[in-house]
C-alpha cells in the first residue's frame, strides 16, 4: 500500500514529480502549465502538498492545494505512468480534499484540459462539477474548470 506524506513543494522529490507532469503537459498540449506557483503557496495552513511513496520509498505521484480566496485550488495531481490504474490518483485527490477541509476551505476548485480525458472522467466520478472559470486559463479555449463542495467540521452540522 502506498504511503502519502506531506512534502514541501520546493523539495527535490516534489520538484522532480512536477517536472514530470510538466513534460506530460508538453506531450499533450505542446507547452507546460504556465500558472505561476510559488513554493510558499503550498505551506500549511494555506496549502498542502502530498507525495505518494511505494513500500520501497520510490515516489509514485503527488498533488496539492493552495488558497484561492475561500477555496482550495488543487494543483499538480500526477501519478507516474507505471503506477497508474491502481486508484492512486483518487487517493491523492481524496487526501487533498481532506487537507483542504481540515483547513476550513469550503470547496476545491481546479482547472484541467480536454487532452486529459482520464483526469476529466475521474473528477466527474468524484463529484466535481463545472465552476466559473478562474486563474491563468480562465479565458483559454477548451480549459475545463471544476469544483467540489467540501464537508468540513464547520459545515458538517449544516
Amino acid at each position: 500500500m502506498e504511503k502519502l506524506s506531506r512534502t514541501p513543494f520546493d523539495s527535490p522529490v516534489a520538484q522532480l514529480l512536477c517536472a514530470e507532469i510538466q513534460a506530460e503537459y508538453v506531450r499533450r498540449y505542446g507547452d507546460g502549465d504556465q500558472t505561476v506557483l510559488e513554493a510558499g503557496d503550498f505551506d500549511p495552513p494555506n496549502g498542502d502538498f502530498l507525495v505518494a511513496y511505494d513500500e520501497s520509498g520510490e515516489p509514485l505521484g503527488c498533488g496539492g492545494w493552495r488558497a484561492h480566496e475561500e477555496d482550495a485550488e488543487m494543483k499538480r495531481v500526477y501519478v507516474r505512468e507505471h503506477a497508474r490504474r491502481r486508484g492512486l490518483a483518487r487517493r491523492l485527490v481524496a487526501a487533498v480534499e481532506a487537507s483542504a477541509a481540515a483547513a476550513g476551505r469550503r470547496r476545491v476548485i481546479l482547472e484541467t484540459g480536454p487532452r486529459q480525458p482520464e483526469a476529466v472522467a475521474m473528477y466527474g466520478a468524484m463529484g466535481y462539477l463545472p465552476v466559473t472559470p478562474f486563474g491563468h486559463y480562465a479565458a483559454a479555449d477548451g480549459s475545463i474548470h471544476l469544483g467540489k463542495e467540501l464537508r468540513s467540521e464547520r459545515t458538517a452540522g449544516v
